[in-house]
């Protein structure tokens, strides 16, 4: 699968649409999803202490970033691993690779790391004489598939498990014949068992990066980030700079909030904390250890007031309650960020100009934001997005004219009143049992799906009705 661009945003939601099952097979996950965290909220009284504590926490690092940074780089000196420092994505891509070939490596594992998608490495890798290998499942799943990740969390979750048969049928040396979920697993860990200890060099993210201690510090249910980290002789970490806390009782809060607000689990499987490479007496682990920390647009966000989405700890929850991810899947947003989320950074990491229009791909229901880990504003940061959109002139002309016609209407009471009534007789007139599946200027909306026949009278037509009811008449 092509990965879709963010500037042909209405093109991409018009194909996922048309796709009959897409919706079907991610509201299976995300409904679960939701239903699961909604469940470990409640068994978790204090929920609301650690989301304020969270918060703090963030705000705090994001604050006084560079201290945090510079303490990091030199505990993470002291450990013995080697840092590099990278402002774009491109130059990020090049450290890494340029660390794999000073080792002539061949092979490559990988364990999942949005930060490695958003720096292109993925592709990178690619075009290289080098074999990447993801070890994640989900990843394993759409690396086979040839597809980029869907969702942050569950990046195979456009995929149904019949389409895992398939693949693993076609591409795994000693596939299942079964189509039970653990015999599917048991064959993905035969594939990958091998890779796992002939690799040269294990690449990883990092979901916390300590500052007091110089370590990083990753966060799995499968065990493959270790599998991917420890027997290679170098291992590379990649990680953003906003991923720092001051030290290993900051992580803490953080970590009970991520893993109830991304799976709905008390605690994963595997958290596992890195400080550099081997040491005389340890039995396994590296020879070598790099971190690479990107800036890839982070500084310019704090520049612009956009601070508060640093705060992200990466959980999905945003996109699983998201009306909008719900129906379209992450693929049609044409970036490595999907959801809320995304529509807020990938303006900052790509440009306003090409993804104007995932900000206005929100409701403004406010979910997002109630169900955010960190708590982070992300309608208002969409609004704001919105408004810069606007003074850029972004916005399609006819989208200008919509909003300076209404702009002329909210000014003018009765004009307002008489267009509104005049627009329901308009509305009426195309409305068969309820349902308008047709109207001259809505195709934006009919589309896809129907719109519902309005009321008889404006909604001020009967709030004066109601008014001269309750008075008696008087």
């Amino acid at each position: 699968m092509q990965a879709n661009k963010p500037e042909n945003f209405a093109q991409n939601v018009t194909e996922a649409l048309a796709q009959p099952d897409l919706k079907m097979i991610i509201r299976r996950t995300t409904d679960k999803a939701e239903a699961k965290r909604s469940d470990a909220i409640a068994n978790f009284p204090e929920f609301e202490k650690a989301r304020t504590q969270g918060q703090k926490v963030k705000d705090h690092t994001i604050k006084y970033m560079d201290h945090y940074l510079a303490e990091f780089e030199k505990n993470a000196l002291a450990q013995g691993t080697i840092v590099h420092w990278a402002s774009t994505a491109e130059e990020a891509s090049k450290i890494v690779l340029d660390i794999c070939r000073e080792h002539k490596a061949k092979k490559v594992t990988r364990s999942k790391s949005m930060l490695g998608e958003e720096i292109g490495l993925t592709h990178a890798f690619d075009n290289s004489d080098m074999e990447r290998i993801e070890t994640d499942l989900a990843e394993h799943i759409i690396q086979l598939a040839g597809d980029p990740p869907s969702h942050i969390i569950w990046p195979a979750m456009h995929r149904s498990r019949e389409d895992v048969v398939k693949l693993f049928r076609e591409f795994h040396t000693d596939p299942t014949y079964s189509e039970e979920i653990t015999d599917l697993v048991r064959s993905a860990r035969r594939d990958l068992r091998t890779k796992f200890l002939t690799s040269d060099i294990g690449i990883s993210g990092s979901n916390f990066l300590l500052a007091d201690s110089g370590s990083t510090c990753t966060v799995t249910n499968e065990g493959n980030a270790e599998l991917t980290i420890t027997p290679p002789k170098v291992h590379i970490v990649t990680a953003g700079i906003e991923k720092l806390v001051p030290s290993m009782a900051h992580a803490i809060p953080l970590l009970r909030l991520l893993t109830r607000s991304a799976t709905g689990a008390d605690i994963t499987q595997y958290i596992t904390f890195h400080n550099g490479p081997k040491r005389k007496n340890d039995a396994d682990g590296p020879q070598e250890c790099h971190i690479v920390l990107v800036d890839n647009g982070r500084t310019k966000m704090l520049a612009e007031g956009m601070e508060e989405m640093l705060r992200c700890i990466r959980c999905g929850a945003c996109m699983n309650h998201c009306v909008v991810y719900k129906h379209i899947g992450g693929h049609a947003y044409g970036s490595v960020y999907p959801g809320p989320m995304g529509s807020v950074l990938t303006p900052h990491l790509q440009s306003l100009e090409v993804a104007n229009k995932q900000t206005h791909a929100c409701t403004m229901n406010g979910r997002c934001e109630d169900v955010c880990p960190v708590n982070i504003p992300l309608p208002k940061l969409l609004r704001s997005l919105r408004a810069q959109s606007w003074e850029k002139k972004y916005e399609p002309l006819t989208n200008r004219f919509v909003v300076k016609f209404f702009g002329v209407l909210a000014k003018r009471p009765q004009l307002f009143q008489l267009f509104s009534s005049c627009s329901l007789i308009f509305m009426k007139a195309f409305s068969r049992n309820g349902w308008i599946k047709y109207m001259p200027f809505t195709s934006g909306w009919t589309r896809n799906r129907d719109l519902i026949e309005p009321e008889t009278t404006t909604f001020m037509h009967q709030y004066k009705k109601m008014k001269k009811s309750n008075s008696g008449g008087s």
